[in-house]
Parts: C-alpha cells; structure tokens; sequence
C-alpha cells in the first residue's frame, strides 16, 4: 500500500475514535445520565482525557492524514504530497502525546475506581486504597459498597475502559503514521501521473 492510501486509511480511523472518546467523557461528566450528579465526578473526568487528550488532540492528526493522503498540494504529482506529509508528522506527533495522556489518566481512574457516597454518609474513592491488593475490577460483589450515584462503578469502569482502549488504539495509529509519513516526505505518496487521454493537447 502507498504512503498516501495508508495516510487516508490511518486518518480516517483516527476521526471516528477521537469523537468516541469525546462522547465518552462527555457521558463520564454526567453518571446514569443526571445532571445531579456532576458535583461529585472524579478528578480524571475533570481531567478532560477524552475531551481534549483523546479528542481535540486527535482530530487534528486524523484531518491532516486524512489529507496528506488527497491530492497533491502543488498539482497531480509535482511533489507526492511531501508538503502535507511533514505536516502530517508532526501533527501526528501532537496526536500521540494527547492519546497517551488520555491513555495515563483512564489507566490511573481505572486503578482509583469512581468517587461515590457510601456509609456512614461520605463521598470518597473507596476502591483507592483497598487492603491485602484487593482488586474490585475482578470482584464485582464490592461494588455494592457505592450507594449513590446507582451503578456508578459499572459506569465509570465501561466508559474508563472505552477511552483506554480508544487512546490506545489511536496512540498505535499516530506512530504509524508518523512512520508512514516520514517515508513519504522523502519517497512521495506513490501517486501516478494520469495518462493524457489521446487527441489531447
């Protein structure tokens, strides 16, 4: 495959997945979908990992891949798109930076578990500082000790783990295309001239 239908087919993953992590933080803002609940999130979800790291950070790359992988920037061919593929390596660069500070901020809300209220009447991180290195990802019957917001564990841990999984999955993609990139700044997108049709000038 050509550095420039690679670049097309690494941006146009990277879109889809950088607005996945911004509808997941989004939802994180507001546990089981009430409004009630928003003063009382977990630091990370004011950390804004899929909004800004997972997201915004993202979009930028995924665009510019996106077009380093179109037309050339100068005309059909003249220089292979090398313009818009060194753009696309350092932009690509910027979007691996926010995918794996998007990465480092769900791994670590992972491993605190969500702020909830429990008993005596507290809101705290619960699963923070468990005895004997009790995981409560592996041992659902704890999660009964979160009274309010209702499921909250099962929420913060699916939507954690989708921006876990998406940073992921984008931190692989930008160092792919920042490979692929380089190597078209200095080889072109492979793109071929049209032949001139015949009878034409």
């Amino acid at each position: 495959m050509c550095t420039g239908k690679c670049s097309r087919c690494i941006g146009l993953m990277l879109i889809p997945l950088a607005f996945i992590c911004i509808a997941a933080n989004l939802l994180l803002i507001f546990p089981n979908a009430e409004k009630k609940w928003v003063d009382h999130i977990t630091l990370q979800v004011w950390l804004m990992g899929g909004i800004v790291g997972g997201g915004l950070f993202i979009l930028c790359p995924g665009c510019a891949a996106v077009r380093a992988g179109g037309k050339g920037c100068c005309g059909t061919g003249c220089c292979g798109n090398r313009c818009r593929m060194l753009r696309s390596v350092f932009s690509s660069i910027f979007g691996g930076l926010g995918s794996l500070y998007c990465l480092v901020v769900s791994a670590t809300a992972l491993g605190d578990g969500p702020l909830c209220f429990v008993q005596p009447g507290a809101w705290e991180y619960p699963f923070q500082n468990l005895p004997n290195r009790t995981n409560y990802l592996a041992n659902q019957t704890l999660w009964d000790i979160c009274i309010e917001p209702k499921n909250i564990v099962m929420w913060h841990v699916v939507l954690f783990s989708i921006l876990l999984a998406s940073s992921g999955v984008e931190l692989v993609l930008c160092g792919l295309q920042v490979v692929n990139a380089a190597i078209g700044v200095f080889c072109g997108d492979c793109r071929r001239k049209p032949k001139q049709e015949d009878g034409a000038l």
